[in-house]
């Protein structure tokens, strides 16, 4: 699959996790715990979710999710992803 080339159609908040389906019909989910910021929100807030050709948007919450880091398995603010020089 090609990040660059397929992009999100839709995203839905089910059962504590983002549901992502790509134009190419594939489908990626992460835990919404996994994420410190996206893990403090109300309901409301995570079903705001925008869609971008790069990934999703939570204004509410000040939070932006890439399908690359998606599909590496950074689901943002994560401690384990550190910079090199950090």
């Amino acid at each position: 699959m090609n990040t660059l080339t397929d992009s999100p159609r839709s995203a839905v908040l089910r059962g504590g996790q983002v549901i992502i389906t790509l134009e190419s019909g594939a489908e990626l989910r992460f835990p919404v715990a996994e994420n410190p910021r996206l893990a403090c929100g109300t309901t409301e807030q995570l079903n705001r979710m925008e869609l971008s050709p790069f990934g999703l948007h939570w204004p509410d919450l000040d939070e932006d999710q890439s399908i690359g880091g998606i599909l590496g398995g950074d689901y943002g603010q994560n401690q384990k992803f550190k910079p090199a020089n950090a």
